[in-house]
């Protein structure tokens, strides 16, 4: 009789003794409860006293005999052969037949053998592993174990071995284009050992039709794995799983998958940088990297990820749990690195360059944010979820304070020196181009804005949007300094000029864009108004000296001394040329930028003088000619101030 167990295990062999007497008189419900605790723990098989003895054992030694189960002969003393005795017998003869495969695999004379090498080799030892799932014994658990670690060093090398190199083009392009890399190709359902254990393991594997990971050779892509390399690996997934080793099989998975799938994210551009790296680098380079996280974004959800998550159902197809377990821990890292460059480009210093990189990041994150929890599940989703909205949180509160922070910008701008010539301000491009953009991003802006406390004027139109609104405030901003710097030219008709110059632009930006949806015809409408002002207050300034020569008021009349006449109307012809030829020297220097607004120009000029210069002529020219040197003050004729007039707001340069 074996020796008392020790007093930690004495309830639990009094419940087993209690079990196996309870069937006492069913003979092959004791034989299998006597095989399952025996799988249990081996050691229980080799206390004698735990069982009770077989009835021919029991009348040896004067015990009572148990009463024969029904159907067995009890006349000639003699007992017939037990079926459970010989499937006992053929379960032993198959685990030591299976721990001789392993046996032999892991012995000297195997070499560097690779058990994968061939069909054959792979199938035998996935038999025999399969086999000895659930056997007892000493033997067959060293054999299970010496397996159980050849499988998961080969289900490593093939996770490895199974990934092409991956090119920044093939993501990109067509979101994950992978170069198919041929290995041997094994089926487990032609695996057998004539072992009972594994014909079920064949039975059960994921290649089922319509189960519920049912697929074909066909159906598997090959991006991330290889085809042949995604069934191999789901046999050896099999076999572990059914021998109990899967935290083994996810550690292996999570390890090599997420040093792949951190590998993509270099090919993509997107490096693992800290806040403080990141904040760090110069505005070029870091417009680069959020370029590259937003396209790669799109490509790790949609392509990388989705791909990871299609195959791990695959290799993992008969335990949904381990597969959940050995996704997340294959894209959980991949996923965070994504986000935390996120937030640390939401929480990083504001600047006005970087607003629309901001939006296209956020756009990139809401957009995708969806397909990416879909792809988790339980805690990781609600993680992963978390995670992403605060991001969103934070980079909807940038764009906010950095559209905030252009605004006051445009107000704190404080160039002192005038444009030669009136031309259009680099800060009349630079708002109106910024501001043309923010169109681009409509919808999600009208969301981040709709609550935005802005201090704007609401304008005319009450069914603004809050796009609308925001572009307003920006506009008026601009215009204010733009009034604000036309007072640093000393002449008032350039500084007409320059008004003009810069809301035409303004207009025009706004008519030929999204943003006129946003403002309205009638804010156009207005601001053309304004413009035609200008032009007045130009021709105005610029003229009326120039007109007042051409004028009959303050002349002698005729009637009185003749040469009095020709004296004044000689001053007022010479006034005339002095003041022609100063504005012909200053305002071809000038340019109008708008050709329309130029020819305009210049027509309302030639409408103003010559018809007065041709008239003043007519009228008078009889009083000076045939007298001295009266060329010298009728130096024109009406074509020629006309060929004059259209070189006025060329730009040219002074004497050239």
């Amino acid at each position: 009789m074996a020796a008392a167990p020790p007093d930690g295990q004495e309830k639990v062999i009094a419940a087993a003794q209690h079990i196996v007497k309870s069937l006492a008189s069913s003979k092959n419900a004791a034989a299998d409860m006597i095989r399952i605790l025996s799988g249990f723990d081996n050691r229980l098989s080799l206390m004698s006293d735990l069982f009770p003895p077989p009835p021919g054992a029991a009348a040896a030694a004067g015990g009572p005999i148990l009463e024969a189960d029904e159907g067995t002969s009890q006349g000639d003393g003699e007992d017939e052969p037990d079926p459970d005795d010989d499937a006992a017998a053929r379960a032993e003869e198959e685990w030591d037949a299976a721990a001789e495969v392993i046996e032999r695999w892991e012995s000297p004379s195997a070499g560097d053998r690779t058990v994968f090498g061939s069909r054959e080799d792979a199938e035998e030892i996935l038999a025999a592993a399969a086999c000895l799932a659930g056997a007892p014994g000493p033997r067959a658990e060293a054999a299970l174990q010496a397996a159980m670690a050849r499988l998961e060093d080969e289900f490593r090398h093939m996770l490895i071995r199974g990934a092409s190199p991956l090119a920044a083009e093939d993501l990109q392009a067509s979101l994950l284009r992978r170069l198919s890399l041929t290995v041997p190709s094994f089926n487990s359902s032609a695996v057998d050992l004539d072992c009972p254990s594994f014909a079920n393991h064949a039975g059960e594997g994921g290649d089922e039709p319509g189960g519920r990971n049912s697929v074909s050779d066909d159906e598997i892509s090959p991006y991330l794995i290889a085809p042949d390399t995604v069934g191999a690996l789901r046999d050896i997934a099999d076999v572990m799983l059914r021998a109990g080793y899967a935290p083994e099989l996810c550690q292996v998975y999570g390890e090599v998958r997420r040093d792949t799938l951190r590998e993509c994210l270099a090919v993509l551009g997107v490096d693992k940088m800290s806040l403080e790296e990141v904040q760090r680098v110069e505005w070029g380079v870091l417009d680069g990297k959020m370029k590259k996280w937003i396209q790669a974004l799109k490509v790790v959800v949609r392509g990388l990820l989705a791909e990871e998550r299609r195959i791990c159902c695959q290799i993992l197809a008969s335990d949904p749990s381990t597969e959940e377990e050995c996704f997340t821990e294959a894209a959980k890292e991949c996923v965070l690195q994504l986000l935390n460059f996120g937030d640390a480009i939401a929480i990083g210093k504001r600047s006005s360059e970087k607003l629309f990189r901001i939006l296209g990041m956020y756009e990139a994150l809401a957009e995708v944010l969806p397909e990416l929890e879909g792809l988790f599940s339980g805690e990781a989703k609600n993680f992963i979820k978390e995670e992403a909205e605060g991001i969103l949180v934070r980079l909807g509160d940038a764009v906010r304070d950095t559209i905030a922070e252009f605004a006051s910008a445009i107000q704190g701008e404080t160039s002192r020196r005038p444009l030669p010539g009136g031309e259009i301000h680099p800060l009349t491009r630079y708002v109106m181009n910024y501001v043309r953009l923010l169109a681009d991003y409509n919808a999600s802006l009208n969301q981040l804005l709709e609550y935005w406390d802005a201090d704007l004027n609401m304008g005319d139109n009450p069914n603004m949007t809050p796009l609308g609104h925001c572009v307003l405030m920006l506009i008026t901003h601009l215009q204010s300094k733009i009034d604000e710097k036309s007072r640093l030219y000393e002449d008032e008709a350039l500084q007409n000029i320059f008004l003009m110059n810069n809301l035409l632009y303004i207009v025009q930006k706004v008519k030929d864009s999204e943003l006129k949806t946003l403002l309205g015809d009638n804010w156009i409408r207005k601001r053309r108004g304004q413009i035609r002002q200008y032009s007045t207050g130009y021709l105005r300034s610029s003229w009326t000296r120039v007109l007042a020569c051409l004028r009959d008021d303050g002349l002698p009349q005729t009637m009185g001394s003749s040469s009095a006449l020709k004296n004044a109307l000689k001053d007022r012809f010479k006034n005339f040329n002095l003041a022609f030829e100063e504005l012909y020297r200053t305002q071809t220097s000038w340019r109008v930028v708008d050709p329309q607004l130029r020819e305009e120009l210049k027509i309302s000029i030639s409408e103003k003088v010559l018809p007065a210069y041709r008239s003043f002529v007519g009228r008078f020219r009889g009083q000076l000619e045939g007298g001295r040197g009266s060329a010298r003050y009728i130096k024109y004729n009406p074509e020629d101030l006309e060929n004059q007039v259209s070189d006025f707001f060329e730009g040219k340069k002074p004497n050239a």
